[in-house]
């Protein structure tokens, strides 16, 4: 190993040494976001916002596939609306940005930067809904909104960060809770079959829920320090907007009725997930399927010949078969900080072909994820590719899932895991009792909380583990990001 190799790797900071560090530093290395000048805004740089695009494309198609359709509400809101459903403005209160002036002139009313848009979407409906043949409304918009957060980490908790937020209207309360689970599950193939990021789905607690929902169902991601991540909500409002927005249509009956609502959104806090669950000392790792470009092509004394020709030639076939392919063959730079570049920037195969190689018919390939190489035939070259992509897509999620495994467990004990830091690291599954109260004491003496109530429940235990009354349901619980 060269020096200069080894001064590449210290550039960022081990993650058993500081989590925290080595995460901004694997962003702000692969340039994926960089510091805006207004605190807590980040400016996404191209490789972080081919990242959200893929994940806007597999999201986008399967939201269209359940007969949805793409709108867009208006950025500001008008402070009368807010108001409009009191437990909704309460949760938001404290993170509303507000315009109090266009130009020079005060505005006669204060306009909030949505933090989401729940009520200018019901003011909208209210005036479009008549009748229960225009049902259901299934519709998207995908922007940007803000919450004005204390404290902010790229991707995880920015003060503007890009979502999608889906907001269905329905005529019968079954059809909204379908609606409502269906896109969570959704949410949960995008999470493992896009991201190779396995998830834990289930119920939000009543103190955990969205402000202003009758339910909340969420899906959790453990990360690898440990910490949990809420990756994706779906809401059930059941008629709490509807009746405040006065959105009404003639039933079937011939009367009036409220319809079901529903609200469901992913952000760019996936991103986030996907570094800190792949990722390692070296930098990124990023799943075939949502990686900007697949496989990278390294040409090896480019300046013999026949190198270059070949390159292009495999270039050219990989990307016949869809793959997504580059050729490095900047002069600039030598194959080892090449090889190192990609490492850190998580390219998930990198090709190594030299005069050699091409005199044997073959080529050297490195999965990302394992660092092994294997000597390919460059006959079917294409074919052999596609299939190591697939091989690796489905090795990343089965690697995430045993650290998910390996860092679950069962509460035996909760003053032995109240007491000893040590042993909160990760997911503990428990019996609760239903009760607030409990809720509020696991926080208070541990910092973790109810992360959610998974729809796979298990009996450990007839009594709650917090107060040893009768239990109602096992929860996972971890302290989260």
């Amino acid at each position: 190993m060269t020096k200069k190799k080894n001064d590449f790797v210290k550039e960022i900071t081990p993650m058993e040494e500081d989590f925290p560090r080595w995460y901004t530093d694997v962003i702000l290395k692969n340039e994926l976001v960089d510091y805006s000048p207004v605190k807590g805004f980040m400016v996404i740089r191209p490789y972080g916002y081919a990242l959200w695009e893929k994940i806007q494309e597999y999201a986008d198609a399967r939201f269209k596939e359940t007969g949805h359709k793409n709108m867009y509400f208006p950025l500001l809101i008008p402070e009368s609306l807010l108001n409009k459903e009191k437990e909704h403005v309460e949760g938001f209160a404290p993170e509303v940005a507000w315009v109090t002036h266009g130009g020079s002139e005060k505005l006669g009313e204060r306009l909030c930067v949505r933090p989401t848009s729940e009520t200018i979407i019901c003011q909208m409906y209210s005036k479009w809904l008549n009748s229960y043949r225009e049902l259901p409304y299934l519709y998207n918009q995908w922007c940007s909104v803000v919450r004005w957060e204390k404290s902010t980490r790229p991707f995880l908790r920015t003060s503007e960060f890009l979502w999608q937020e889906g907001h269905t209207l329905h005529e019968t309360a079954e059809e909204a809770q379908e609606e409502t689970l269906q896109m969570l599950n959704i949410y949960k193939e995008l999470a493992e079959e896009l991201l190779a990021m396995p998830v834990v789905i289930g119920q939000k607690s009543e103190s955990e829920k969205f402000a202003g929902a009758a339910s909340t169902y969420t899906m959790e991601a453990l990360m690898h320090d440990g910490q949990a991540l809420q990756a994706g909500t779906s809401h059930n409002l059941g008629q709490h907007f509807t009746k405040a927005f006065e959105i009404k249509f003639q039933g079937r009956d011939g009367k009036e009725h409220n319809p079901y609502h529903t609200s469901w959104g992913i952000s760019t806090r996936l991103i986030g997930g996907l570094i800190m669950v792949h990722g390692d000392n070296r930098g990124l790792v990023l799943p075939p399927r949502i990686a900007p470009v697949q496989v990278v092509i390294i040409p090896i004394a480019q300046k013999k010949p026949g190198v270059l020709e070949k390159a292009d030639e495999l270039y050219e076939k990989l990307k016949d078969k869809g793959i997504r392919v580059e050729v490095d063959d900047n002069p600039k730079e030598s194959p080892g900080w090449k090889f190192n570049q990609y490492e850190m920037k998580g390219y998930p195969i990198r090709v190594e072909m030299g005069p050699r190689d091409i005199e044997n018919n073959q080529a050297i390939i490195v999965r990302r994820d394992t660092l092994e190489k294997e000597v390919i035939s460059l006959e079917n070259f294409d074919s052999s590719t596609a299939e190591k992509l697939e091989e690796m897509q489905a090795d990343m999620l089965k690697k995430a899932l045993k650290h998910r495994e390996d860092n679950t467990h069962i509460m035996e004990d909760y003053e032995e895991y109240k007491n000893k830091p040590e042993i909160r690291k990760g997911f503990a599954k428990a019996m609760w009792c239903g009760c607030a109260e409990c809720e509020a004491k696991l926080k208070e003496d541990t910092g973790a909380t109810i992360r959610c109530i998974p729809f796979e429940q298990e009996e450990l235990s007839d009594k709650c583990h917090f107060c040893g009354k009768e239990a109602k349901h096992m929860v996972y619980i971890a302290r989260a990001y």
